[in-house]
């Protein structure tokens, strides 16, 4: 399952463990990604929470935490390669995995078609 925020990340949940990214319309709208903040393991954050910043050449934009819960692992390599957000958006260029403290705060978020009409007309 796929879920999306109107802020334009993406998550995936496996075993009350999201990963989260940001989406193609979002990395489109940002240009070459130079930079990433991410947040720290074991911290903990509420919805909307800003979780970690992503830098390109155009803007700088937040990251924010699409549901609450603990930071279980962020990852490295998008650390190391700030491109992968660009060039795998969905996939290797993912952010960070969260612990769900409240699986009933996926309801809120959109579906692959509700997110697809919102991101037609952001």
């Amino acid at each position: 399952m796929i879920k999306y925020t109107e802020d334009h990340e993406w998550l995936t949940i496996d075993n009350n463990i999201a990963t989260v990214g940001i989406t193609h319309h979002a990395q489109d709208a940002l240009g070459d990604v130079v930079f990433v903040d991410l947040p720290e393991v074991g911290k903990t954050f509420e919805p909307k929470d800003v979780a970690g910043v992503v830098e390109s050449v155009k803007a700088a934009a937040d990251v924010y935490m699409p549901v609450s819960g603990e930071i279980t692992e962020v990852n490295e390599a998008l650390r190391a390669d700030p491109s992968l957000a660009n060039s795998d958006p969905l996939g290797a260029g993912w952010f960070f995995k969260v612990k769900l403290s409240n699986p009933a705060e996926l309801d809120a978020l959109m579906d692959e078609t509700s997110y697809t009409t919102f991101s037609a007309n952001a």
